[in-house]
């Protein structure tokens, strides 16, 4: 049975750093996409940043250069470092992943498991 389960949310004043983590079960690690996702209060979940051990990392536009998704096969982990963040940065943060797939995918429906979440808030 896969779990995801993340932790290193909290708050934080604009232009401060977090770095999320997510610890993972049940599946083989090193040959699993794993994905961060968000979703701010009345609006969609957003893809973060992926990691395919077949076609590196991915990120959406408006993170490139202030976050970094990194793992730790030893651990079954995966990370969010979140540098340089912003108010609207503000929104649960969700590790994901589905063990078939090869590359990394942006559609929240492509992935088959999911962590509970933890909040970020960044304040002006």
């Amino acid at each position: 049975q896969v779990q995801l389960r993340e932790s290193g949310g909290g708050l934080v004043q604009a232009g401060g750093s977090l770095r999320l983590s997510c610890a993972a079960s049940g599946l083989t690690f090193s040959r699993s996409t794993m994905a961060w996702f968000r979703q701010a209060p009345g609006k969609e979940r957003e893809f973060v940043a992926g990691d395919s051990w077949r076609t590196g990392t991915h990120y959406a536009d408006f993170v490139k250069g202030r976050f970094i998704i990194s793992r730790d096969s030893a651990k079954n982990a995966v990370y969010l470092q979140m540098n340089s963040l912003k108010p609207e940065d503000t929104a649960s943060y969700y590790c994901a992943t589905d063990p078939r797939m090869l590359g990394v995918s942006d559609y929240p429906t492509s992935y088959d498991y999911w962590g509970q979440g933890t909040q970020v808030t960044v304040s002006s």
